[in-house]
């Protein structure tokens, strides 16, 4: 497009050049600076600055018209091109601000910032040289996938998280702990999406794959989240239900408020019970070799309480399953009051739901429960009592309740 350069100088108004307007940023979005693009339109360049940083008028300025009209109709692309950097820095050049640039680029503050500190190189003071093509060049280098991973690259990182894996901590676990062991050491620090990705995607080699299966979920691979299952329907009164249970046993500041479960094996034909301290999370499983009657489970209940000082022992919470017919003997043998959930309300035992899902990790669904011993339980629960809780500030179970009886 060939424009002629005009001898007169003339006031030509907003409207008479907007051709030639086009035509300019057009040659902008291409590398040309104000000045030979100007030339090239036939403008003054003077004119060129006022259609990019619009016009004064009165100590204040128009608001600035788009650099790249034919991207103002749709949202930016995910990636900064050439253009974008190219504007950035002629911006940069005129003492903009980050803000300002963003916003006629309709990306983030952040974003522009960020560009700045990784493609420009550092000059005096706080400022920064932004060269728009050798910024083009970093970012297209760093561009090309797949990138070689944290944890295939150290020897080191690898087997620390493959023997946690193996001692089936979760990955959230494992990132605490190295941090932990290596607080001077950051290239040892990893969040537990990188193990998950270590994992889950094909090809890096960096964890072992049958490590995948010493996740809780024991999968290979991932799956949408699914609704929780219905509970088992209620029985009839008389119930205490959750909703007259004291308000300190919601805040878990008082220790001694527990919560219980049965986890069923295979074709409803085994059980084992399941109980969890509110404030401490320590578990305690219930042997149920000879079936989960009302009679098993509530004799099995005041085996178990009985071991524990009575501070620790205050209450018990528990859903409507048939299990409980006999919580008012329970009651009455312990001095224990039960508080029973909502149908269809597990939530409202949260810390026993969450524990009996770490136990499928031990005790798989549709396997026979009765094949387990006293002693293999009493082994299960202490590793779970030994793992490090991000609720409990790190602490395990085990040793948040030993201080509470030493107190």
């Amino acid at each position: 497009m060939d424009f002629e350069i005009r001898g007169s100088r003339k006031e030509q108004g907003p409207r008479k050049l907007h051709r030639e307007r086009e035509e300019y940023f057009r040659l902008v979005q291409l590398g040309f600076g104000n000045v030979e693009a100007s030339r090239r339109v036939g403008v003054n360049p003077r004119t060129g600055r006022e259609w990019r940083n619009g016009r004064p008028e009165g100590g204040r300025k128009r608001p600035r018209p788009p650099a790249h009209p034919a991207r103002a109709a749709s949202s930016p692309s995910r990636r900064l091109s050439e253009g974008d950097r190219i504007h950035i820095a002629d911006r940069l050049r005129e003492k903009a601000t980050v803000r300002a640039i963003a916003a006629e680029l309709d990306r983030s503050p952040s974003t522009i910032s960020r560009e700045i500190r990784r493609n420009g190189t550092p000059g005096r003071g706080s400022q920064w040289h932004y060269r728009p093509h050798a910024a083009q060049a970093r970012a297209d280098a760093r561009r090309p996938r797949p990138k070689p991973g944290k944890i295939g690259q150290s020897p080191e990182l690898r087997n620390f998280i493959q023997d946690r894996l193996g001692l089936k901590w979760s990955p959230e676990q494992i990132c605490e702990s190295l941090r932990r062991t290596f607080p001077d050491r950051p290239e040892m620090h990893v969040v537990h999406e990188t193990i998950y990705q270590a994992l889950y995607v094909q090809g890096r080699g960096e964890l072992r794959r049958e490590l995948a299966r010493a996740l809780r979920s024991g999968r290979a691979r991932r799956m949408p989240r699914r609704q929780a299952q219905q509970r088992q329907p209620r029985f009839a009164t008389p119930m205490v239900m959750i909703s007259d249970r004291p308000a300190e046993v919601e805040d878990r500041a008082v220790p001694g408020h527990w919560e219980g479960d049965l986890i069923i094996g295979k074709d409803s034909g085994s059980a084992i019970g399941t109980l969890v301290e509110r404030a401490t999370r320590y578990v305690m499983l219930l042997h149920l070799p000879d079936g989960r009657s009302a009679e098993h489970v509530r004799d099995a209940l005041v085996k178990t309480v009985q071991t524990l000082p009575a501070h620790l022992v205050r209450s018990l919470t528990w859903d409507q399953g048939a299990e409980m017919a006999a919580h008012g003997s329970f009651t009455l043998d312990t001095d224990i009051p039960v508080y029973f959930c909502d149908p269809a309300s597990p939530w409202q035992r949260g810390s026993n739901e969450n524990t009996n899902g770490l136990l499928r990790q031990y005790f798989p669904k549709g396997t026979d429960l009765s094949v387990h011993t006293r002693d293999h339980l009493d082994a299960v629960a202490a590793q779970l009592n030994g793992r490090p809780r991000k609720t409990l500030d790190w602490e395990t179970p085990a040793e948040r309740l030993h201080k509470l009886i030493a107190a």
